[in-house]
């Protein structure tokens, strides 16, 4: 399952990238860069927090 978040966690951090090189580009307005920025670095919380919690009940 850890494997898993890891993966998902990779995957969020790509989005992060591609959602900051889509607003460079001038693809993506400000506040929905804002918007979906501020979201998924809540996923990458969130993931962050369920993986330590799999570490630790090892």
């Amino acid at each position: 399952m850890a494997r898993f978040l890891q993966i998902a966690m990779g995957s969020a951090s790509e989005l992060e990238y591609h959602l900051l090189l889509v607003h460079d580009l001038g693809l993506l307005k400000a506040h929905a860069f804002r918007d979906l920025s501020k979201e998924v670095v809540e996923v990458k919380r969130m993931l962050s927090a369920f993986i330590k919690k799999l570490k630790a009940d090892r």
